[in-house]
């Protein structure tokens, strides 16, 4: 059954940095540079809240690189961003989870040498057990801990993992270890949900139960943050798109307005992805057509940038 779109996010039109009716979280100004290239330059951008919003890209747009420093991972050389009303500049990772700001990895960072059950233990916050002079007094934590596992079951059973509680959790395929991270990121009760690539590497078979419970998430009252390549998956449950190229913000809106955005289709395809190079480059035989001539233009002209940039670096 298919769910109905959260519309009316913005207060104005679609275009980069508009304003949302009620944003989750509003980024500024934030830069990230190494060495010489700059992954993340986001002049302004808001997150609305109570719905689901894709980071779209090509491969090194910047996507990750955001999330990292979103939630405390990597630092950024300038920039100020907040969630929910609070500044989260300079606030470490572990912080900012306990804040209601958790994430996923693309990569799974499941402990493997753990249960299921004990991973999902480990999302838990505020846990008696975890104080020195606490821990060795079982009736101090004991409750706790129960409460805790019993909800570990819960969010198991819901993931359908359940059966797989006492297994180690390196036994797990792919696709249950995204399910797995899901499902303990839930254990802190978030706010804001940030997923990294949650559909790589998950069997087909798998696809469709992510793609629902990622639903269930906005159903039960929480913000969705995701970057994802597959424009399919994009298309089917986003409620809000955001398009990344080269470190910059390049469109956002409603996906089916921001599929038709010529600086989309640029930063996917390229803006002469209908030129043949074969005749640009005179391999292939034929005539150049006005885009084949724009083509060569800004080929020429980087080229004298380049050279002139040369030049002044040798004086």
């Amino acid at each position: 059954m298919r769910r109905p779109k959260t519309t009316g996010l913005a207060k104005g039109d679609s275009v980069p940095g508009v304003a949302k009716n009620d944003p989750i979280m509003v980024i500024d100004n934030i830069t990230r540079r190494f060495g010489g290239l700059t992954a993340v330059d986001v002049e302004h951008l808001e997150i609305p809240r109570g719905a689901i919003t894709a980071l779209i890209g090509p491969n090194g747009a910047g996507k990750t690189t955001l999330f990292n420093l979103l939630c405390g991972f990597d630092k950024p050389n300038s920039g100020t961003w907040s969630f929910d009303g609070k500044n989260l500049s300079g606030i470490p990772s572990f912080k900012v989870a306990r804040m209601g700001q958790v994430r996923t990895f693309q990569l799974t960072k499941a402990l493997s040498l753990l249960t299921v059950l004990e991973n999902m233990k480990l999302g838990a916050t505020q846990q008696k057990g975890e104080r020195l002079w606490s821990s060795i007094i079982p009736a101090v934590w004991r409750k706790q801990d129960d409460a805790n596992e019993d909800k570990a079951m819960d969010l198991l059973a819901r993931f359908k993992l359940d059966a797989k509680a006492d297994d180690y959790a390196a036994s797990l395929s792919g696709g249950q270890r995204k399910l797995l991270e899901m499902a303990r990121a839930l254990m802190s009760d978030p706010t804001l949900v940030m997923l990294d690539e949650p559909m790589a590497g998950v069997n087909p078979a798998l696809t469709e139960s992510l793609l629902d419970h990622i639903l269930d998430l906005k159903d039960l009252g929480m913000t969705v943050l995701f970057v994802e390549h597959d424009m399919h998956m994009v298309r089917h449950i986003a409620d809000w798109v955001v398009v990344m190229a080269e470190g910059r913000v390049v469109a956002e809106g409603p996906p089916e307005t921001v599929m038709q955005d010529k600086a989309v289709i640029d930063a996917y395809l390229g803006s002469h992805q209908d030129v043949d190079l074969g005749v640009v480059t005179g391999r292939v035989a034929g005539e150049l057509d006005t885009a084949a001539v724009e083509l060569l233009e800004e080929i020429k002209e980087a080229e004298e940038a380049a050279i002139a940039e040369a030049e002044e670096e040798n004086k």
